[in-house]
């Protein structure tokens, strides 16, 4: 089970740190934006990269959160099935 846990685990690894060393220009604006920000570099401005660049960082936030989150959890259910005693479980005696 535990070797099943890894591998997917690892392949997972594996596919999040590929996502990060292989980028492509992304443009995630709405056409408004996307408008107003190519007007601006045409015009020799740096807005629209400043803009793109909040855009893509308010868009991981939420991933960010998730991740951390599901790591907490997990490392507190191994730290469970691992036989560490609860403090209130352990009774005297």
């Amino acid at each position: 089970m535990k070797k099943k846990l890894l591998k997917y685990s690892s392949f997972l690894a594996l596919i999040f740190a590929l996502n990060f060393t292989v980028v492509n220009d992304v443009q995630a604006q709405c056409p408004m934006c996307k408008m107003s920000a190519e007007q601006n570099l045409k015009d020799g401005g740096t807005a629209g990269k400043g803009l793109n660049a909040g855009i893509l960082y308010m868009f991981s936030a939420p991933y960010i959160l998730v991740a951390v989150i599901g790591f907490t959890w997990y490392r507190n259910r191994r730290k469970e099935e691992d036989g560490e005693p609860n403090i209130l479980e352990v009774s005297d005696n």
